[in-house]
């Protein structure tokens, strides 16, 4: 039997899989070599120094050159480290990899991935802490990938490699103690193709990335009030795969959107305007938001912790919409 993976070696796996698979893919980033996140050991002393390239720091350098040699031929995973980092390199997303394919008239492809990790909820305070997921679902050209398990880790990240177009993959710290038994062989996952977690009759949740973990805590803890809770995972943000997500709320007539980011123009914001779009008249009650307030995040770990969806959270909104809510204290 496969041991169970981790959801930092899941990554790591896939790299090298991929590698392994099509001489060229190449990894470039900050500190590969040094493997400070966990996800590239052993690459540079298996594949060598012309597929594992340390770069400067300076992000809008190093994905532009990813860019660069995407549309010459090359399959770049681009390593950001954290995922704040992505603003320093926004205008080579937006006006370059996002563009350039529909720009040339279809003669470019661009075959980029692009790795950030969610490091939130770990006192890294302001400038470390973001998850900026939702101000790049608004870009054309874009697909943005969010798993929240090591086998969808793998699988999404491996799709997103082979994919002729640039995808950003969004990995969340809080879900790298997640260990599983991953498929053995050429485990591939289908971008925009959601997961449901957890079956249910009374009421949905969709989760994003780590929330999916408080989510399913938050359904345990229902079930033993005698509530059915469906739990989704939609694993990409681009494409949304809506009608997993429309068809599940129909069927309850209830829906919670649980969403690290920040609450104004959030992915839950638009999961919750599709929804109300759609099927109006199959809700039973008010569709709510669990998110991250607009706020600044603080150094404090007891305040920070305080900002992001939670298992209680989850669980009042969904009595809430359930109009179960009067039984139990906001939190």
């Amino acid at each position: 039997m496969t041991a169970p993976l981790s959801y930092l070696q899941a990554i790591r796996d896939a790299q090298i899989e991929e590698m392994e698979r099509d001489p060229l893919v190449i990894v470039m980033g900050e500190d590969i070599r040094s493997n400070i996140y966990g996800s590239t050991g052993g690459l540079f002393e298996r594949f060598g120094a012309d597929r594992v390239l340390d770069t400067p720091m300076s992000e809008t350098g190093f994905v532009g050159c990813g860019i660069g040699a995407a549309m010459t031929g090359l399959r770049p995973i681009v390593d950001m480290g954290m995922a704040s980092f992505l603003y320093c390199a926004t205008d080579q997303l937006v006006s370059q990899a996002a563009k350039n394919r529909y720009l040339f008239g279809g003669q470019a492809r661009l075959p980029i991935t692009i790795r950030a990790g969610l490091f939130y909820n770990r006192s890294n305070a302001g400038h470390h802490a973001d998850r900026p997921y939702p101000m790049f679902m608004s870009v054309p050209g874009l697909k943005i990938i969010a798993p929240a398990s090591p086998a969808d880790a793998k699988g999404l990240l491996k799709s997103a490699i082979r994919e002729d177009d640039p995808v950003l993959c969004f990995e969340d710290s809080t879900c790298w103690p997640c260990r599983e038994v991953v498929p053995d062989g050429d485990h591939l996952e289908p971008i925009g193709v959601g997961r449901v977690r957890r079956r249910g009759t009374d009421a949905t949740v969709v989760a994003i990335s780590g929330a999916v973990l408080a989510a399913e805590s938050a359904a345990d803890a229902l079930s033993k009030e005698g509530v059915s809770v469906e739990v989704i995972d939609p694993r990409t943000l681009v494409p949304m795969d809506y009608d997993l997500i429309l068809a599940s709320v129909a069927r309850t007539g209830h829906l919670v959107v649980a969403d690290p980011a920040n609450r104004t123009c959030s992915a839950a914001s638009e999961i919750a305007a599709r929804a109300a779009e759609a099927i109006f008249d199959s809700l039973k009650g008010p569709v709510i938001r669990v998110t991250t307030p607009d706020t600044h995040i603080p150094f404090s770990r007891a305040m920070e912790r305080q900002l992001y969806p939670s298992a209680e959270r989850i669980a009042w909104a969904l009595r809430k919409t359930l109009g179960l809510a009067r039984l139990q204290k906001a939190v």
